[in-house]
Order: C-alpha cells, then structure tokens, then sequence
C-alpha cells in the first residue's frame, strides 16, 4: 500500500507540474510578460518555503553551500524559467514541454565531458535516440509562422542545457542540505533575480482576473503541490521510480494543450516526442544499474 500510494503521489506531481506551460500561456493571453509571473511565482513560493523552513527549525545554509545555492537560484532556475515560459509564447507547449525533456542527454554528455564518466552502450543508445527524437520533433511550419516557431525551439533547447548545468552543480550540495534547505534558498534567489528583472523591464501586470488566477494556479498547482507530493512520494518509492514516473509531465503537458489550447502537434513531433523520453528512461535504467 505505501509503494502504491507513492507512485500515485509522484503521477499527480507529474500532472501538476505539467499545468505550468497552460497557466503560463493564459497569464500570457491576460497580458503579464514572463518575467512578472516569475517573479510571483517564486516570491509566492519563497515565502511558503522560508516559513516552512523556520516552523521545521532548520538552519539558513552559509558559506560555499550558501553560495552555490544563491548561484542555482539567482542564475540558473532563473535563466532556465525564462527561456521555458518565452519559449510558450513562440511555440506550442507541448512541443516546448517535450524538448525540455532533453536535460538528461545534456546531464550525460557534460558528466562524459567533465566528469569523465564512462560512455556506455546504453548511454549511447540514448543519446541516438534523443538526437533522432530532436530532429523529428523539432521540424516546424513553413512560413512567417515557422519562423517564430524556430525561437520557441531554441529557447526551449537553451532551458534544457541550462537546466542539466543546474543539476550538475547541485548534485553535491543537496548532499549535504535538507530539500527544504535548497529549496527555501533557491526559490528566495530565483524571485530576487525576476524582481530586479521586473524593476528594470518594468512590471506588465495581468489585465484581466483570469490573468492574475493562472498566476496563483502557477504559484499553488504548478509549484508548491507537485513539490510537496513529488517528495512524500519520493520517500516511498525511491529516486529512480519517482524519475521514471515524471516523465509523465510533458504527456500531460501534451494532452491539456491539445485539449485547452487547441495545440495540435503533427505524428512526427509526437514520435519524437516519445523518442526523447525512451532516451530518458534508458538513461534512468543505466542509473538504476549503476547504484
């Protein structure tokens, strides 16, 4: 019953995270740029996390730990946020939600660069797959349209990198802090370097109500509940399952854009779509091997 109750727990995280590319594209349509319904998204959370962090009684993290932390945050969630959200507004969501999926073929091939892993047959195997899967998804419209169909792909494939240099530089800290910990600081750097973002841009607020309860659904449903399902169930079924399981977000991502936003994505996209997440459950099958 409790492994059970896990993978439930991490499929509604899946789902929930997987609302983000929607609820980002109706604040869009209400008129909020991508920069203010970031800065609320992580100001909200932030303070949910902060507060968290005070009622547990857990430490602020300091010195290198700190640092780092600031850097994934202030940087790194910050670069790979807005590249995700701009890329919604040139290309349609499941397409940018799937393309995103590309982070652990970056993950791979940086750790084979830097780290000096070991290149294996099923790495390997990956990484062919990711790269036909990306070729086949990324073939746009012809026309006016294709052409800003282009700089929603290539943002989307930036997110992806900046994303995988994310976890590489994470890996060692959140050995040694709580998730709460990172999370409390990341999420606090993240809203800090949207709001000086928004200050100097200036803030492009929604003009409609349904403007500002996307923001809120993206601050409640999109963040805070994935987060905290993604880790109780994490605690029941371990990290390589709950992996395995998120890979469900861009197929929901998929199914509510064709549903709420009337996004079609032509067969070849969706099969390499699905090219893309087979590499990434290879990927997490040679991990699950290798512990």
């Amino acid at each position: 019953m409790k492994r059970l109750t896990g993978f439930l727990l991490v499929i509604l995280s899946a789902a929930a995270f997987g609302t983000l590319a929607i609820f980002a594209r109706w604040a869009d349509d209400a008129g909020a740029d991508g920069v203010t319904t970031l800065f609320f998204r992580f100001g909200l959370a932030a303070v949910v996390m902060v507060s968290v962090l005070f009622i547990r009684r857990e430490a602020w993290p300091r010195g290198a730990d700190l640092a780092r932390l600031m850097l994934m945050g202030g940087a790194g969630y910050f670069g790979q946020s807005l590249c995700y959200v701009t890329a919604i507004q040139y290309a349609p969501a499941g397409l940018v939600a799937l393309l995103l999926y590309l982070y652990p073929t970056f993950v791979t091939i940086l750790s084979v660069i830097f780290l000096k892993e070991k290149l294996t047959r099923a790495k390997i195997m990956a990484l062919v797959l990711a790269s036909v899967g990306t070729a086949l998804t990324v073939a746009p419209e012809e026309g006016a349209a294709g052409s800003e169909q282009w700089i929603g792909i290539g943002l989307a494939v930036l997110a992806a990198a900046i994303y995988s240099v994310y976890i590489l530089v994470g890996t060692q800290v959140m050995k040694r802090v709580s998730v709460v910990q990172s999370s409390s600081v990341i999420m606090t750097s993240a809203a800090a370097s949207f709001g000086l973002a928004m200050l100097v841009g200036g803030p492009q607020l929604p003009t409609a109500f349904n403007g500002w309860a996307a923001i809120l659904a993206i601050v409640i449903i999109s963040t805070l509940l994935p987060i905290l399902l993604f880790l109780d169930g994490l605690n029941r079924i371990g990290p390589v399952n709950a992996s395995m399981l998120s890979t469900l977000e861009p197929v929901v991502t998929v199914l509510l854009a064709v549903w709420l936003l009337d996004e079609t994505l032509r067969p070849v996209s969706l099969l390499g779509g699905a090219l893309i997440l087979a590499a990434v459950l290879i990927l997490t099958r040679t991990e699950i091997q290798a512990t």
